[in-house]
């Protein structure tokens, strides 16, 4: 098992925790057609904050429960600091930053 599993879970809870408390968490998901994007992010379908929730938090536990390989690079941070340069949404960044840098240093 790969030593950063734990740390990467308690991240994984932070960004859901910071997600809810922003009230950006959604308690129905997007049709299933806007889940079967293509393009990064689900940008042409998905809110990112949608994308976050029902594709990105899902995935990552799959990968930490099947003790999966975890992904070589993520740049989950920059794409959040461009969606959401207008709003205050500190603590999410932190939290999606802290996630990159627990890839980064695999």
């Amino acid at each position: 098992m790969d030593a950063r599993v734990p740390d990467v879970a308690q991240q994984l809870l932070l960004i859901e925790r910071e997600l809810r408390l922003l009230g950006l968490w959604a308690s129905e998901p997007p049709p299933a057609e806007a889940l079967a994007s293509r393009e990064p992010f689900c940008v042409d379908t998905l809110q990112f904050e949608e994308w976050l929730q029902w594709v990105f938090l899902p995935r990552m536990k799959t990968i930490l429960e099947g003790d999966q390989s975890l992904p070589r690079v993520s740049g989950i941070h920059a794409m959040a600091e461009v969606v959401y340069c207008e709003r205050s949404v500190g603590a999410l960044l932190a939290a999606l930053q802290g996630f990159d840098r627990l890839i980064a240093n695999g």
